[in-house]
């Protein structure tokens, strides 16, 4: 599965281990990403995104007719 929000477009950083003796191996800061699910009243359905914590707290804000008006209009299939 892939770590990345559909709307906000977050993805994995990566970085460095630094142990006591200042050794760094590779690790990776993966995005707090969700399941959501939301009705769509435009579409007469639900829609199932993959969202970060940003991500909801956006779709809360604008609005999900909104959100999904910008996906569709990048060629996300929802």
């Amino acid at each position: 599965m892939s770590r990345t929000c559909q709307v906000t477009g977050a993805e994995p950083g990566f970085g460095h281990h630094v142990s006591h003796s200042h050794r760094r191996t590779k690790r990776r800061f993966d995005v707090n990403v969700q399941h959501k699910r939301y009705w769509v009243p435009s579409l007469g359905r639900h829609v199932r995104l993959t969202l970060s914590a940003r991500g909801i707290k956006t779709v809360d804000r604008r609005g999900i007719e909104a959100v999904v008006a910008d996906l569709r209009a990048r060629g996300v299939s929802l």
